[in-house]
């Protein structure tokens, strides 16, 4: 009995990793490996390599229809899967059934959930409603990077995928349990909108903001008096002062050549921040009367 696999991120690759460690290979049909251009690296072309290492088919999402598999397992998978006759398993970065939908794991750690999750689940007509098979979860102690917590969930998801692959190759059924749709939740997806730093907010959740969406995500953006767009790598937390009119997103003091912002309620400190366009550092700011907004004053509102 033939598994297909969906595979996308550092998820998928070290999943795809533990699957022919454990000597799984002849039971792989074949890889579809997807591609994302919102993260700096996809694993794409780690993906590849193993699978051209191993000797394992691959193909881009246009080659799925060339899949025969009876069983198929989607790791960090962003599309629908169009595949009727295919027993098509889910491992989702939640513990579902909240956070149905899209990155889920960002929005969680934007909401500083005590505990965030991995759920394998069969796939439904309606994305992440189908009845769940097993969960895994760890907690989370903020601030914390998202790196940090994928890096902790990464075996969370490769035991869940080898316990699968154990039963399938046993012949095993692979037992599941209806969702409770009263409980569910939804998670949007996100884009380049969605990276822009609001300076209204307090310095704890925009410090927490700039974790949860640095590597290996693009990190957070602002606009350098209005005009450049800026991503912001770290920070921390400065104590705050009493500011008579108190305009966010200012520099208010620069201590060892990184400016401290006005924020909501607090003072954030950038320790590391980068030119958009080129990468390279943009600290010391160039003059001292730098406003950071959240839109860009090129552009007509």
């Amino acid at each position: 009995m033939k598994i297909a696999l969906y595979l996308l991120t550092q998820k998928g690759y070290e999943v795809l990793q533990a699957v022919v460690k454990h000597g799984f290979n002849n039971l792989i049909d074949r890889v579809i490996i997807g591609s994302d251009q919102q993260v700096a690296n996809d694993y794409s072309e780690e993906i590849k390599r193993l699978c051209i290492d191993e000797g394992i088919a691959f193909g881009k999402r246009a080659d799925a229809a060339e899949i025969t598999a009876e069983y198929a397992i989607a790791v960090s998978w962003r599309w629908i899967i169009h595949k009727p006759n295919l027993k098509l398993i889910v491992l989702h970065d939640s513990l579902l059934p909240k956070y149905r939908g899209f990155a889920p794991l960002v929005n969680a750690l934007l909401n500083k959930e005590p505990a965030v999750g991995v759920t394998a689940l069969f796939a439904s007509d309606y994305y992440d409603e189908g009845a769940i098979i097993a969960q895994s979860q760890l907690p989370v102690v903020y601030p914390v990077k998202v790196k940090t917590v994928i890096e902790r969930i990464v075996p969370l998801y490769i035991q869940l995928a080898l316990d699968i692959f154990t039963k399938i190759k046993a012949g095993e059924s692979i037992q599941s349990t209806p969702q409770n749709h009263t409980e569910a939740t939804y998670s949007l997806w996100r884009n380049e909108a969605d990276y822009l730093i609001d300076w209204n907010q307090t310095a704890e959740d925009i410090l927490n903001f700039i974790y949860v969406v640095s590597s290996p995500y693009k990190g957070a953006a602002t606009f350098i008096n209005g005009l450049k767009k800026i991503r912001i790598i770290d920070a921390h937390i400065e104590p705050d002062v009493q500011i008579v009119n108190r305009d966010v997103g200012k520099v208010i003091f620069v201590r060892d050549q990184q400016p401290v912002i006005v924020c909501g309620k607090g003072l954030l400190k950038i320790t590391h921040a980068i030119d958009d366009k080129s990468g390279e550092s943009v600290l010391p700011f160039e003059q001292f009367r730098t406003r950071l907004t959240s839109y860009d004053e090129s552009i007509k509102h």
